[in-house]
């Protein structure tokens, strides 16, 4: 996030696309909605009915992988009506007379033939966003879960960039992170291509800083994806795969591939707190503390870095991933030892600028986000303020691209995927919570009420659900908050499971993400056979 948490307050105007945030990011999705009560204006584009919709000043009930269009059809407005911030656009940033000549063809017309919402609410929008004293932006895996989603992120980009919508409180682009130490993973450099701190692993600078730090060479060949991993395995030229934290079989697309890809590994080693789906394959199992029974850090969607301490006592053989991880590189010939979490937090000080400040004293009572670039700094609230922290902010013109799959008369409909609001990512740790369990017991898909007459099934009736990969049973919940034509499952369940039904075909060339958020399905009503 460029901004902080907190910040929904001081937006007059809150752009949410691709994000469930009331149901999927709670505390967030509370703080907004407080703001709207607080009269911030909403924009909320998703294709279905969410929490918020109702609240929405302008609700966009985009075509599934449209996203793009609707953005740039945004854009074309604003510039066509003389909405942006020239002085902004002059001194901070480079690209945008290449982007305005592009935009020229998304007309509001024309982009709502694309993402199916009226050229009069891509006006109103535009025209909200660009006029608001301080406009942010909200987004998540409904944007970046495309095989163009890399290029979703950087329309958002441009859209702040030409309003001057970034660099101060309540503006930004914030991307709502799915689970609580996604940001901190990455910071750590858990990529194929980044070293902690994200630099590139072909930079001999920095290769050099960490081999005179822990005494190895490191090295300079791009590593693999997930994804190529589980295909290098499927071949037998990926041997052993460690798995930390992680439920591949239910949470990855294709899911027979998955299985019979850990299937091919000569070693599958799984870290976590509980027996997980994949855990079962696992020829050895690492016992890890939950994150109650251990110290350390959790640094969250808003770059904040906070002490996690032991609330209770570990149980059994169960050991803190530090500490597994420095027996295993003892196990491994390498000398290492630390004393304490603190002293890895000491190391991350070291070598990552944007940790240079960090240390368990310093956020003993409070967390701080990075950057902290020493220890005197104050940590770093809003991101860009005075102009992009890169010098000049890059615009960078993208086009509209069709999804990898379209309907044909064998899968005529539309599936997306997300969450729900009781269960967390695959259930490894909420479908053990009685109530919760209660509440949300088993997979299901929405279907609008046309569809279902369409395909003659009701409420709760099973049906079985078919795509180019995989074929599963699960129940119908008949909802108009989705479009006809266009159906949704949520993926946290193992049994019914929507990753059974995507493929891993479509890929983002930029980002390497598999475009899970649209897979074409045939449905029909299940029938027991006698």
């Amino acid at each position: 996030m460029t901004n902080s948490i907190c910040e929904p307050k001081s937006s007059d105007l809150i752009f949410i696309i691709g994000a469930n945030p009331r149901e999927n990011h709670p505390v967030i999705g509370a703080k907004i909605k407080q703001a709207k009560r607080n009269n911030s204006k909403l924009i909320l584009a998703d294709p279905r009915e969410i929490d918020l919709s109702e609240d929405a000043d302008v609700y966009m009930q985009v075509n599934v992988g449209a996203n793009i269009a609707l953005i740039n059809g945004m854009i074309h407005v604003i510039i066509s009506e003389n909405l942006t911030d020239d002085r902004y656009i002059k001194e901070h940033t480079e690209g945008y007379e290449e982007l305005k000549e592009m935009v020229k063809k998304y007309t509001p017309e024309m982009a709502s033939q694309i993402c199916g919402v009226a050229p009069e609410k891509i006006i109103e929008a535009a025209r909200l966003y660009a006029t608001s004293k301080a406009s942010s932006i909200y987004y998540a895996m409904g944007i970046t879960q495309f095989k163009t989603g890399t290029n979703a992120v950087i329309s958002l980009s441009n859209l702040a960039l030409i309003t001057g919508q970034i660099g101060r409180p309540g503006t930004g682009i914030n991307p709502l992170r799915g689970q609580n130490n996604v940001q901190g993973s990455c910071d750590m450099g858990a990529f194929p291509d980044t070293l902690p701190g994200y630099k590139s692993i072909k930079n001999e600078k920095f290769r050099a800083l960490y081999k005179k730090e822990w005494g190895a060479e490191l090295p300079s060949e791009i590593g693999l994806t997930l994804t190529q991993m589980m295909n290098a395995a499927h071949h037998k030229d990926l041997k052993l795969l460690f798995v930390m934290g992680e439920n591949p079989i239910v949470s990855d697309p294709d899911t027979k591939h998955i299985i019979q890809s850990l299937e091919s590994l000569d070693f599958l080693v799984v870290q976590d707190i509980f027996m997980t789906e994949t855990a079962k394959y696992a020829d050895l199992i690492l016992p890890a503390l939950s994150f109650a029974e251990k110290d350390g850090t959790f640094t969250n969607t808003e770059r904040k870095v906070q002490r996690v301490r032991a609330a209770i006592k570990g149980c059994g053989i169960a050991k803190p991933d530090w500490l597994i991880f420095t027996e295993l590189m003892n196990e491994f010939g390498y000398d290492v030892h630390y004393d304490s979490p603190a002293d890895v937090m000491d190391e991350m000080a070291r070598l990552i600028p944007q940790y240079a400040g960090i240390s368990y004293d310093r956020i003993e009572k409070e967390g701080l986000q990075w950057p902290v670039k020493d220890k005197n700094h104050p940590g770093t609230p809003i991101l860009h303020v005075g102009g992009p922290m890169r010098g000049k902010g890059l615009i960078i013109p993208v086009e509209y691209d069709l999804p990898a799959e379209s309907v044909d008369e064998k899968y005529p409909y539309v599936l997306t995927n997300g969450r729900n609001l009781y269960h967390y990512h695959t259930r490894t740790m909420t479908a053990k919570t009685e109530g919760l369990h209660k509440k949300s017991p088993d997979s299901y898909i929405e279907i609008n009420p046309l569809t279902c007459k369409e395909i003659g099934v009701e409420d709760g009736d099973m049906v079985t659900v078919t795509s180019r990969v995989g074929t599963i049973k699960t129940r119908v919940v008949k909802t108009k908050k989705i479009l006809k034509g266009t159906v949704f499952m949520p993926f946290h369940f193992a049994e019914g499971s929507a990753n059974m039904l995507v493929g891993a075909g479509a890929i983002d060339g930029k980002s390497g993400q598999i475009e899970l958020k649209l897979t074409t399905v045939s449905i029909e009503k299940y029938e027991v056979r006698k």
